[in-house]
């Protein structure tokens, strides 16, 4: 006689089933999407939330870490839209076309939609999903991955994004500032947004998220980014969530040929982050650069996760990964990158670096390779280790303070990945902000 055992729902998993139930026939779209929504849930219900017996979350036990599912954000008050215009100050003088969502819903009065540039359209995914635009079948749920269980909640629970529309040849000159503010409920917010970039057309996203302290918000974001052949596409998402927070995101792209494409993400706050990239080289051709920079302490825990699919020939790309840890952090780094038969040609290097600024500190760097192709050159590293004693003492020996020493030392650390930022004024803001951390470590 053969049993079958079922897995035990933790309060979290059995929350997300109630909130979708709930939720579900209010939520935006056509028959279409509905059908999306259940097939991505099925998913969710099917596997539960991910731990640490899934290969790819062996080091964020999703299950464990989410202790409970938050009720999904109700729209926004006068109060909370009144603290979002003060978000986004870490851009400093950054002059972008701010779109803003709070608590995941379009606030069109916060927003710079007036006069767009020639070959720009822009809409919240909301509207989009309530007069079935024709785009979003196109493209939507077509990159980022059905069987992920974080992609398949945010497909099931999706409730408001932006949808942007870059045309042929177009030129934006300034950055598209996509700004997620939490208020001070502690709700989850299930955002989506769609991005494509038509052949030839140039333009930077920014993408940032930040909310209150003291406040345990849940956020899961997801980016499906499409890069026509021979556009120049910057991504820089910057993950400043409240210190109780709990952040998951996703990045989906899509790269054609002869294309430009550089992302970084800036992790200085939230309690739990994981951020997973899904990145696809269709066409031949392309360069890209991928990098990211992690300041974290306390118990603070911040996952990168990234998969890069060289499909093409004759791509080359560059991943550097900096982390910074503080306290007991945790800070995970995993990095597969897959070169596929018909990929002749490619040129990959990855490398990741974790500074430990404590012994109680934690690094966990899983950098991967597996290639089907004969004529490539391709490398991995990955280190981990704390300051260097002579470099710090060389400083000090010519009347440096130690604890600016260790400062400067930093700051040189984090500057490889930070400085291929292209924008001039975004590169020095965050580097503002690696200061503003080092100093509030030292007060």
């Amino acid at each position: 006689m053969n049993a079958e055992v079922a897995a035990i729902k933790t309060a979290a998993e059995t929350g997300l089933a109630h909130a979708y139930s709930a939720a579900r026939m209010r939520l935006p779209g056509d028959d279409a999407i509905a059908a999306q929504r259940e097939a991505a849930f099925g998913v969710f219900a099917k596997e539960g939330l991910p731990h640490r017996r899934i290969e790819d979350w062996k080091y964020t036990d999703l299950r464990a870490l989410m202790r409970e599912a938050k009720p999904l954000a109700a729209p926004p008050g006068a109060a909370a839209k009144a603290r979002a215009k003060q978000a986004g100050a870490l851009l400093g003088d950054v002059e972008a076309r701010r779109l803003v969502f709070v608590d995941g819903a379009f606030v069109p009065e916060l927003s710079d939609t007036a006069n767009l540039e020639s070959g720009l359209a822009v809409r919240s995914l909301a509207d989009a999903l309530a007069a079935g635009d024709p785009a979003l079948a196109a493209h939507l749920g077509k990159l980022a991955p059905s069987s992920d269980v974080a992609v398949a909640l945010n497909t099931a629970l999706m409730g408001d994004g932006a949808v942007i529309h870059i045309g042929a040849g177009a030129t934006i000159e300034r950055p598209l500032h996509l700004l997620f503010v939490a208020s001070e409920k502690p709700a989850a917010t299930f955002v989506r947004s769609l991005v494509v970039v038509a052949k030839g057309a140039r333009a930077m996203l920014i993408e940032s998220h930040e909310g209150p302290p003291g406040c345990d918000y849940q956020v899961n974001a997801a980016l499906e980014l499409f890069v026509g052949d021979a556009a120049h596409v910057d991504h820089v998402k910057i993950i400043g969530e409240g210190a109780d927070a709990l952040h998951v995101s996703t990045l989906a792209a899509a790269i054609g040929a002869h294309a430009r494409f550089n992302s970084f993400t800036f992790t200085a706050g939230g309690a739990v982050v994981r951020n997973q990239l899904f990145l696809e080289f269709d066409g031949e051709g392309t360069l890209a650069g991928i990098r990211g920079a992690t300041l974290i302490n306390g118990r603070q825990h911040a996952d990168t996760t990234l998969v890069i699919n060289h499909i093409a020939r004759d791509c080359q790309s560059r991943e550097v990964f900096k982390s910074v840890l503080d306290g007991e952090a945790h800070g995970v780094f995993q990095g597969r990158i897959i070169v596929r038969p018909h990929a002749q040609k490619t040129d990959a290097k990855m490398m990741t670096r974790a500074l430990l600024l404590s012994e109680r500190a934690e690094a966990d760097n899983k950098p991967e390779l597996e290639i089907f192709a004969d004529d490539v050159q391709c490398g991995h590293g990955a280190t981990a280790g704390a300051l260097d004693d002579e470099l710090k003492f060389y400083l000090m020996a010519r009347g440096i303070p130690a604890a600016e020493a260790e400062a400067l030392l930093i700051q040189a650390f984090l500057g490889e990945a930070i400085e291929g930022i292209e924008h001039a004024g975004l590169r020095e803001a965050l580097m503002e902000s690696v200061a503003a951390w080092l100093n509030a470590r030292s007060a």
